[in-house]
């Protein structure tokens, strides 16, 4: 049965692969599925208590915990907040949904948070990983409205004509797109704010958009323990307050603005020396 499976999987990731369209970008850390990299998104599956990672991965992560032990803890208030932002989005009539850099399935997802205010919604979980889409194809996209699309966010073009061509998500309505932890994956030459933009420009009036990006004002200690990701999937680029608000360029940004996760979810959080700046946007 194990064999079955993993066969099944080998030739999902061909499929999958094979459909992703587009010129090759000059700074190509996209993840090799059986290869024993580092992999941002099974990091981040592990610090959430996931078992879809490596041993490399936990690797990376005991590392981390051994310097931060608060980032688990900073893992859930980034979950959270991704949460608070699809209820917002919900409870203000938007019926659909994609949530970019997806990462590995873990529960309540996109669409079981929508689904509890909205049962309508129609959800689109898009990463760059196979190996990735494989597992939202497997666990998540067998009810109707629920999608799994392998698209490179620094291709944001590309994912919306994707979008718009197989009829998953209609630009023309308004859209709640999320970017949780994935914009700091995008570096500076790879030009992030045109990433936010060419999304913006596409959404229809009352779209949000809700980001959630790593802070360079975090502990300096913190950032020196993720030095060891570069040229690698996991690569990091972490940045201000003012430089994560020109990703909001053209959006209301709702109260309290761009701030640590944990003060969209209730007060008396606790801060942490590594700071994930979180924000909720609109376009008017």
């Amino acid at each position: 049965m194990e064999g079955t499976r993993l066969l099944w999987q080998s030739a999902t990731v061909t499929s999958v692969v094979e459909g992703m369209e587009g010129p090759a970008l000059e700074n190509d850390r996209t993840p090799h599925p059986f290869e024993d990299q580092l992999n941002s998104a099974r990091v981040y599956d592990y610090l959430l208590g996931g078992k879809d990672n490596r041993a490399i991965d936990r690797g990376m992560a005991h590392q981390m915990l051994s310097r931060a032990p608060e980032l688990k803890t900073l893992a859930w208030f980034t979950r959270s907040f991704l949460r608070t932002a699809v209820e917002m989005a919900a409870e203000a009539g938007i019926r659909q949904f994609i949530d970019l850099g997806s990462g590995i399935p873990n529960s309540p997802n996109v669409h079981e948070v929508a689904r509890e205010i909205e049962p309508t919604a129609r959800v689109v979980y898009v990463d760059y990983d196979p190996v990735v889409v494989a597992h939202c194809d497997a666990l998540l996209a067998k009810s109707p409205g629920v999608a799994a699309l392998l698209g490179d966010v620094r291709r944001p073009h590309d994912i919306l004509d994707q979008l718009n061509d197989r009829a998953l998500i209609d630009l023309d309505e308004p859209v709640a797109v999320m970017f949780i932890s994935v914009l700091h994956y995008v570096m500076d030459d790879e030009h992030p704010a045109e990433i936010t933009a060419a999304f913006r420009d596409r959404l229809a009036p009352g779209s949000y958009v809700a980001i959630a990006h790593g802070s360079s004002d975090s502990d300096p200690e913190i950032l020196q323990v993720l030095t060891g990701t570069n040229n690698t999937s996991a690569q990091v680029a972490f940045r201000s307050t003012a430089q994560t608000e020109t990703f909001l360029a053209g959006f209301e940004v709702f109260e309290p603005g761009v701030v640590p996760v944990q003060q969209w979810l209730r007060p008396g959080l606790p801060d942490t020396r590594m700071v994930m700046l979180g924000a909720i946007g609109r376009k008017p």
